[in-house]
């Protein structure tokens, strides 16, 4: 799902207009993106919790050369699913 396809089921479901339903998408992907930049941890309860982790610097090897390369530190965002969209997902792909 893409997020213009987020807009347009918001705007079905809530019978809006797709530039209004865009306006309030831009504005929640926005203000997550800012908290994550400020270090804080989004929860959305019941879909789950995205964070920055910090990743240390290390010398990796290039698998085509095998020379060691210095990656520097950095941080990379995290998704934690949360417990109802988990239950949800294990309940409708079970196996038989």
């Amino acid at each position: 799902m893409k997020k213009s396809d987020i807009t347009r089921e918001i705007a079905r479901r809530k019978g809006i207009s797709q530039k209004k339903a865009r306006i309030i998408v831009d504005g929640v992907f926005q203000a997550m993106a800012e908290a994550l930049t400020r270090g804080e941890k989004v929860e959305i309860r019941g879909l789950g919790t995205f964070k920055i982790k910090k990743k240390p610097s290390r010398f990796v090897k290039d698998p085509r050369t095998g020379i060691e390369i210095f990656v520097r530190e950095r941080y990379v965002p995290v998704f934690k699913m949360g417990k109802l969209i988990k239950n949800h997902l294990n309940s409708k792909h079970k196996r038989s």
